[in-house]
């Protein structure tokens, strides 16, 4: 197993810790939510006591001309590639995006009658309360290097809310897996597949071989899973002491489910507790001090993005999520587990676990490194991308990866797509 030094976070709990519901359709909840308000308090100290040094020092006028300013100053999630949509079993519309090789142009134009062989396609699956563009660093990195295709789960960033849901059918992991499928089928219809997937788009991915196996087997030649999990995640206490943990677990998706019922006022709650919220954000998110502001921000908007109900939508599919028997499918492959050692969503405990149902993978902790570790270390896992590239015969290796501030490469990228690997 390697060590690294590398973090940004979908925060399962996050975003009902500083939200009050006046509505009296969900008293009762609350009411019967009292243990698990107190233990998410306590989740909530250590951001809000570096919350209220900055009240008392910087105004709240200033505070937001100070996120403005990043905002601003920022092009992370500014990049866009050949647009689509395909539609889901239940006709949800997804939406993806496809970074063509500068050559596919040329070749699609070309009248030759040889069909050439297709091209190696990297599909990046995003987490839960994030998007495709979760994926900033690595997708400036890798464009231009490999065929690569990003997408949004359904009723996260530019897809549309899941129609089967809103006809009340639950919310299950196996359904992301058919959703990928979808996406598959629309984008890479044949040729090697390299799947890379970010906590709840690793447990996609999972999904996807469980029910695709052939599909694993016959395309599929490498898979990245990055801060995620098998199963076993009701017992995750995200860094809760164990008094209110139980509380937390048996009342959590009911506060949720309070709070979806209510998403105007409680959205109204969010915007007025932002401070709050960015500490959370922060601290589930990354585990270093030093993190840019720039990109602690971009984190925040992602997540920010995420209606609550959605939020609630997407919640207990995670507690019976249990794909350990899945993992089998990818055995023989090239397989690269990465985890934080201080990540509290997905602790490395479950990324061990997957390297012990697949010996053959390789297991990379990085050192003083949260969830969202594409976003706080992005040279260091867009590096350990590349090895994988280069291991299934994508592309082949730089000595180095260098990721500019904003994602762009500041020395240039020598890796160029080839049917050999290093």
């Amino acid at each position: 197993m390697r060590s690294s030094p590398v973090s940004v976070a979908e925060c399962p709990g996050c975003t009902s810790a500083a939200e009050r519901s006046e509505g009296g359709g969900v008293s009762e909840n609350w009411r019967k939510a009292g243990w698990a308000g107190a233990a998410i308090g306590v989740m909530a100290a250590g951001a809000a006591a570096g919350v209220a040094v900055e009240r008392i020092t910087v105004g709240r006028g200033m505070r937001m001309k100070a996120r403005l300013a990043l905002d601003a100053a920022g092009d992370y999630g500014s990049l866009r590639g050949t647009e689509g949509i395909c539609r889901a079993e239940d006709a949800t519309e997804l939406h993806y995006e496809i970074d063509e090789l500068p050559e596919e142009a040329t070749r699609s134009r070309s009248r030759l009658r040889r069909k050439p062989a297709p091209r190696p396609t990297v599909v990046f699956c995003h987490g839960y309360c994030l998007s495709q563009d979760s994926w900033h660093f690595q997708r400036a990195a890798l464009r231009g290097v490999v065929r690569s295709v990003y997408w949004d789960q359904r009723s996260h960033g530019r897809s549309a809310r899941g129609l089967a849901q809103a006809d009340g059918e639950p919310l299950t992991i196996d359904q992301l897996g058919r959703d990928l499928k979808a996406v598959i089928d629309a984008t890479a219809p044949e040729g090697p597949l390299i799947l890379v997937g970010h906590s709840m788009g690793g447990m996609t991915i999972m999904a996807l071989a469980d029910q695709y196996p052939e599909l694993v087997r016959e395309r599929v030649v490498g898979v990245a899973l990055i801060g995620t999990s098998s199963g076993r995640l009701g017992e995750v206490t995200y860094g809760l002491p164990s008094v209110g943990v139980g509380a937390v677990r048996r009342l959590l998706p009911g506060v949720l489910k309070a709070l979806g019922s209510q998403v105007e006022l409680v959205e109204k709650g969010r915007r007025a507790t932002a401070d709050l919220f960015a500490g959370m954000i922060k601290m589930y998110s990354f585990g270093s001090k030093d993190v840019d502001p720039g990109v602690a921000r971009f984190a925040e908007r992602l997540i920010e993005a995420t209606p609550i109900d959605v939020v609630a939508e997407f919640y207990p599919a995670f507690q019976t999520h249990d794909k350990a028997e899945a993992l089998r499918h990818f055995e023989g492959l090239p397989v690269i587990v990465m985890a934080g050692d201080k990540d509290m969503i997905t602790p490395p405990a479950h990324s061990t676990a997957i390297k012990e149902a697949l010996p053959g993978a390789e297991l990379v902790l990085l050192e003083s490194t949260g969830h969202l570790m594409m976003l706080e270390r992005p040279e260091t896992v867009t590096l350990l991308l590349m090895e994988l590239l280069a291991r299934t015969g994508a592309v082949t290796v730089p000595v180095a990866t260098n990721v500019g501030p904003h994602g762009r490469s500041t020395a240039g990228s020598t890796a160029q797509p080839g049917s050999t690997g290093t």
